[in-house]
């Protein structure tokens, strides 16, 4: 799956057009490097998305093209 996509599937970011502007901009890298948002997202992989200030890190633990709102958050774990 995209990685814009994955990012609006699981609610890491609310509208898909602003997952791509974050890709566009550098703010979204996955294992260490930035990507475009065209990245294939595999189990396993480490997303780092920088939200201003904050930065939040996460580990994907699956991927799955349509999940319900409060299913969301099982897609993925927070790394501190």
């Amino acid at each position: 799956m995209r990685l814009d996509k994955y990012l609006k599937v699981s609610r890491l970011i609310k509208r898909r057009t602003v997952a791509n502007e974050a890709c566009d901009a550098g703010r979204v890298s996955v294992n260490g490097r930035p990507v475009k948002a065209s990245y294939d997202v595999k189990t396993g992989d480490v997303l780092e998305i920088q939200f201003g200030q904050r930065t939040v890190k996460v580990e994907v633990l699956a991927v799955a093209e349509a999940v319900r709102k409060d299913d969301a958050s099982a897609l993925y774990r927070e790394i501190l």
